[in-house]
């Protein structure tokens, strides 16, 4: 999956790239909240991380133009744990809010359930054949025996069973798994795709010939 954090605290954000990266998520930062709409407005994402006190355009003002446009799930990041400012907040356009201080285990479990939803998909487990995919421990078994992945292997596994059914562009997989810092060789999909073939079977991901690659329904 893909990130966009929206965090002027420069520390607070590299230490969350560098959390997130840990478990194959790719993550870009914007620090100015023109710049973090700009950017929300233009990739697609798969959720986004906003601060609300941001230079240039404020959290709930992004948020609100955001919403003009896009549904992309948002996850806000706030100092005030009054319950007038949480309901207005998910009044707002939020999809669910964290309280500073907290832990990336809660961060990464309300992202996974956000994403899930977003797919229409809110079970934590994921089921293709044989192939069992947990989103929360975030492992993959294979007829009852665990198979390693690598982290962005299992990035690769994890997005394309949350849009099973449907065919998933090259491009597409490519921008969901890197960041834009990423300037990697072009053929470093087809590689995952082939490393996750020889670990799950050869039929877990079909390709559709000039049109991308798919996991059935």
């Amino acid at each position: 999956m893909r990130i966009l954090i929206i965090e002027d605290e420069v520390d607070l954000a590299s230490a969350l790239r560098r959390a997130l990266e840990k478990f194959g998520i790719a993550c870009d930062l914007a620090s100015d909240g023109r710049d973090g709409l700009y950017q929300a407005q233009t990739v697609g994402y798969d959720a986004l991380i906003l601060d609300l006190m941001l230079p240039g355009l404020d959290g709930r003002a992004l948020l609100r133009q955001l919403r003009e446009r896009k549904r992309t799930p948002v996850l806000v990041l706030t100092a005030r744990d009054a319950l007038r400012d949480k309901v207005d907040l998910l009044n707002g356009g939020a999809d669910d809010y964290l309280t500073k201080p907290f832990a990336i285990e809660e961060l990464l479990a309300r992202l996974g359930s956000l994403i899930r939803r977003a797919a229409q998909e809110p079970r934590p487990t994921l089921e293709v054949g044989t192939v069992r995919i947990d989103s929360v421990a975030r492992t993959v078994t294979r007829e009852g025996v665990p198979v390693a992945l690598t982290p962005k292997e299992y990035a690769l596994v994890e997005y394309l069973a949350l849009h099973r059914g449907e065919v998933v562009s090259h491009s597409r997989i490519y921008e969901h798994l890197y960041d834009d810092r990423e300037d990697t060789l072009s053929n470093v999909v087809d590689v995952y795709i082939c490393n996750v073939r020889r670990k799950l079977g050869r039929d877990f991901v079909r390709t559709r010939r000039g049109e991308g690659y798919v996991v059935d329904a």
